[in-house]
């Protein structure tokens, strides 16, 4: 049974080109914040156009959990904020203890979560955080950890071309991966945290691309609490990850 996901959520010098290329950096002056939000089947009726209308420019929907579960709202969500013209993207809720990170990346993929250069699709993003049925650590060392979302973004990647966004905490980061840096030139960070500012990030990510900093935002066209987010940076940089450019 799906439960929602609960709270929380990512240094080793990089290039700034390598940033660059993965959307990582910030640009220029870095105070430009793209509004977006992250939904489930638990937002219920969403009307797309009054929640463009508002200013959110893009959405993470949530696409699959595991190696069974499928969202039931996402080929409702899906196309309906593409033709509202938001940019959008799906997640992946893990679970590491069930299977492969391959195998998961498969089921995502086969179940809508792949990309597409077609200005309004962003890569998949691997939520990655507490366990809401069990152990913090989904019963995994540190390196353990580490080498199935090795194989998650290496299977994603693989299959689509992209790397996946990574969507953690710094505390869970810290606690199940040993606070790995190495994911850093390739996947961009979306961070979890519930507060007025980031804080501390995960080793080896020097920004942010994408900030969860609300849980209990509102949104035109939505009824009831929705994920807010902020991209880092304007529509232009978000529209560069989103096409790989």
């Amino acid at each position: 049974m799906h439960i929602p996901r609960i709270l929380g959520r990512f240094a080793v010098a990089v290039t700034a080109s390598v940033l660059a290329a993965v959307g990582l950096a910030a640009p220029a002056g870095a105070a430009v914040q793209t509004p977006g939000i992250d939904v489930s089947h638990y937002q219920g009726t969403i009307n797309w156009t009054s929640v463009r209308n508002a200013g959110i420019q893009f959405a993470y929907i949530k696409a699959t959990e595991g190696i069974g579960y499928k969202d039931t709202k996402f080929n409702t969500y899906y196309p309906a904020a593409y033709h509202a013209g938001v940019i959008r993207g799906a997640y992946h809720f893990a679970l590491p203890d069930r299977s492969t990170g391959a195998a998961q990346a498969d089921f995502l993929v086969d179940n809508g979560g792949a990309w597409s250069r077609d200005n309004l699709t962003l890569p998949a993003a691997l939520d990655i955080e507490y366990n809401p049925y069990g152990a913090t650590c989904y019963g995994k060392s540190a390196s353990a950890m580490v080498a199935w979302i090795n194989d998650f973004l290496a299977r994603y990647q693989a299959r689509t071309g992209r790397w996946a966004v990574l969507y953690s905490t710094t505390n869970w980061w810290q606690t199940c991966t040993g606070n790995y840096s190495g994911f850093a030139n390739r996947s961009p960070l979306w961070l979890a945290r519930y507060a007025s500012a980031p804080g501390t990030l995960p080793a080896g990510w020097p920004v942010y691309t994408i900030w969860q900093y609300s849980s209990t935002g509102s949104v035109a066209g939505i009824a009831g609490n929705v994920d807010r987010n902020n991209f880092n940076g304007d529509r232009g940089r978000l529209l560069a990850l989103a096409n790989n450019t």
